[in-house]
């Protein structure tokens, strides 16, 4: 009888005691422009999740790609760990013939188990035309 008594007191404690939930968030942009024979691409995402004992994981990728059918094309990525909880990503795409190009920029930051955000930039143009350019950002807190 004292066991049983014992584990009934143990979960009451249990079930009185707070215990804090988890929490997560992800996010990511990405775009693409294309003029003539050329094309840029780039996205970033990340995630950052924090348990109910108070522990953070964070993730973060990017990537970019340029296509240009008879020009130059090229793409890079960076990812690096800045200043104490945080992830930074940047990747870059153009392609370019002649006076037509294409481009996207992206970067992505994912501070730990506070906030996530990413921005990409497109431009492309033709010569004798107006640049089409355009810009999608997220921010979650």
């Amino acid at each position: 009888m004292r066991m049983l008594i014992a584990t009934s007191s143990v979960a009451l404690l249990l079930a009185a005691s707070p215990l804090s939930a988890q929490t997560s968030m992800t996010g990511g942009t990405g775009g693409s422009a294309a003029a003539g024979g050329t094309s840029a691409s780039t996205l970033g995402t990340g995630g950052t999740s924090t348990s109910g004992s108070g522990q953070t994981g964070s993730s973060i990728a990017a990537g970019g790609s340029a296509a240009s059918a008879n020009g130059k094309a090229q793409s890079g990525t960076s990812m690096n760990k800045g200043n104490g909880p945080v992830l930074n990503s940047n990747a870059r795409a153009q392609a370019h013939e002649g006076g037509t190009f294409s481009r996207s920029h992206t970067r992505t930051k994912v501070k730990a188990g506070e906030d996530v955000g990413s921005t990409t930039k497109t431009m492309s143009h033709v010569p004798g035309s107006k640049p089409t350019m355009s810009t999608t950002s997220t921010n979650l807190r």
